[in-house]
């Protein structure tokens, strides 16, 4: 058992202050995703007597305004997320009310309404908002289908006519094709008849797609807002943690915990996409 207090002061203004900086807004997000996986560890959890506690602005529950006025809005990160319902965006970063501008969308992909919500965000919110994050999960449903797909082309007829459906998958399989030439390249070209293949494509796909999206994104506001930081991560759906998933859930090394800043280049990309392949979670589902 374990217990979730969200705590504000209402005669106090000063419970809760807001990172100023981009990398301040990292770590707070991280420490807090760091807090909620111990305490829901199976055994880190049970060792800690203290609850989980969430500091809470008293204005974002309009505790110091008057009857009728609404409190103001203040992120100080904006987070593109899966819809996926075991990952429950505030709490995995530890965060309150009022704290994270939540977009969420199947396969977290950067399409035209979720850009345009976030571009919303970073124009609206320009004293506050500090980070944007792209928050993926291992075995998205999402990034399966668009791999399922790819591996068997015929499937793609069971979407064509279904455009809302074909659109997400469509945008994911830009990350598949990075992933299935890394493989190619670095365990030679029959590592599709390996029969872990399915499951190390999608391991690796999850990460593509994320850190593809949090690029875009960052190219997208390089000039309007310098002072904006982008990152990605994926949540590990065993662990609890964000992270890089280069290892087994079971052998995280602190290297691979947090939020990571986006390739900036192709050249980048290809990099991360031959890290994440040669990485040995990636290699136990194909057996080598």
């Amino acid at each position: 058992m374990f217990e979730i207090i969200y705590r504000f002061d209402p005669t106090s203004l000063n419970t809760y202050k807001s990172p100023d900086t981009a990398d301040e807004a990292r770590r707070q997000l991280e420490a807090g995703n760091r807090q909620f996986a111990e305490l829901t560890d199976p055994i880190l959890g049970q060792a800690k007597s203290a609850p989980f506690v969430i500091e809470s602005d008293s204005r974002a529950f309009a505790w110091d305004t008057s009857f009728g006025e609404a409190p103001r809005q203040a992120p100080f990160a904006a987070v593109l997320a899966c819809s996926d319902a075991r990952v429950p965006t505030e709490l995995v970063f530890g965060s309150g009310c009022n704290q994270l501008f939540v977009v969420r969308v199947a396969g977290n992909i950067l399409g035209t309404e979720c850009l345009g919500s976030i571009r919303y965000a970073v124009q609206n919110f320009p004293k506050t908002l500090k980070l944007v994050v792209i928050l993926a999960h291992a075995r998205c449903g999402a990034v399966t289908e668009a791999v399922d797909v790819y591996i068997e082309p015929r499937r793609y007829i069971n979407i064509a006519t279904n455009h809302p459906v074909r659109s997400l998958a469509d945008q994911i399989l830009v990350a598949v094709r990075v992933g299935a030439m890394t493989m190619d390249l670095l365990y030679g070209a029959d590592v599709s008849k390996r029969p872990g293949y399915r499951d190390a494509l999608i391991e690796a796909s999850v990460v593509l797609n994320a850190a593809w999206s949090a690029y875009c994104m960052q190219e997208e506001f390089r000039i309007d807002r310098t002072d904006i930081g982008v990152a990605f991560g994926i949540y590990d759906l065993i662990s609890r943690h964000v992270r890089l998933p280069l290892s087994l859930p079971s052998a995280l090394t602190e290297d691979e915990i947090g939020l990571f800043a986006p390739p900036k280049n192709t050249e980048e990309f290809r990099e991360l996409s031959i890290r994440v392949c040669s990485g040995s979670l990636v290699a136990k589902h194909l057996g080598v």
